[in-house]
């Protein structure tokens, strides 16, 4: 028994549809998510079914399919809210913009870029586990073990596409298949023990606007060993659309920074985090704005 949900949204007139695919283009083996022309098709779970969800965008529509191997229950409204979590229309990014389109060293930028938003991993699961998978590593590196680790720990939707795993899925699966996947020995503890909070309800990966929320949840995650700030700041960008994280620790933003200052030596963590530090509560934005200087699918 297989079932098919869909809907459509409206997308705003300076949205970025070309970052938006770029986004998912990464793994050029196409194991998990493929991008035709204007879609992108994607394997995922869905009540812990597998599941091809495919966005299409023609115009300024976009247009949702859901395609689960299972009988399940629709029309659901929880694909509207997954399709505009991974298209980033959850971001009020027009505020941002109205706030600094004059100023004098950002104006300019956020002028040229208009409309950009962060897009989002379909889970901030994902989005947490890609963040340790690539920890100190190449981003090659960490395509290629997220791509044996899909295969190895996730299943196949009947239309071929692999579906990101789920922390169920992961505790059914031991250290050493996680080791043989690439991962190291700190990073394949961090993952299961990870699973196992999440699973056992002790862990929530769910937040509010409000920042003490976010604290909870930062805390929470520094409680475990292998997870540092800049897996939680990723995961925070990635994954639950929160625009604050401070990523002055970033080569790339500082380095765009440099350009933006016309200034001969390099931008210091220092420097980053206290010019980063004005521009509460959007530095995370800021920062992707600085990415997007070198790269449509790098931020």
């Amino acid at each position: 028994m297989k079932t098919t949900l869909s809907t459509k949204i409206a997308l705003p007139d300076n949205y970025h549809i070309h970052d938006f695919f770029a986004f998912h283009q990464r793994d050029k083996q196409n194991i998990a998510e493929i991008v035709e022309q204007n879609k992108v098709r994607k394997g995922m779970m869905w009540d812990d079914k597998p599941a091809e969800l495919t966005i299409a965008i023609n115009a300024k529509t976009a247009h949702i399919q859901l395609k689960v191997d299972s009988d399940t229950t629709g029309p659901d409204e929880r694909l509207s809210a997954l399709a505009s979590h991974m298209l980033g229309l959850l971001q009020p990014v027009h505020l941002f913009e109205c706030l600094y389109k004059e100023h004098p060293i950002i104006g300019s930028l956020i002028a040229r870029q208009s409309g950009l938003r962060i897009y989002q991993s379909a889970t901030p699961f994902e989005a947490l586990s890609w963040a340790v998978i690539g920890q100190q590593i190449s981003v090659s590196a960490a395509i290629s073990i997220r791509r044996r680790f899909i295969q190895a720990m996730g299943v196949q939707h009947s239309s071929g596409l692999w579906c990101f795993p789920t922390a169920r899925q992961i505790l059914n699966h031991s250290e050493d298949e996680l080791r043989q996947c690439g991962f190291s020995v700190s990073k394949a503890k961090t993952l299961l023990h990870l699973s196992q909070l999440i699973e056992s309800g002790e862990l929530a990966l769910a937040i509010s606007d409000d920042e003490q929320d976010i604290q909870q949840l930062t805390d929470n995650l520094l409680a475990i060993k292998g997870i540092g700030m800049w897996t939680i700041n990723y995961s925070l960008l990635r994954g639950f659309n929160y625009l604050n994280g401070s990523l002055h620790g970033d080569v790339a933003v500082r380095r765009n920074m440099q350009r933006l200052f016309n200034q001969n030596e390099k931008v210091s963590r220092e420097q980053a985090e206290k010019w980063l530090a004005d521009f509460t509560p959007w530095k995370a934005l800021l920062a992707a704005h600085l990415w997007r200087q070198e790269s449509s699918a790098g931020y």
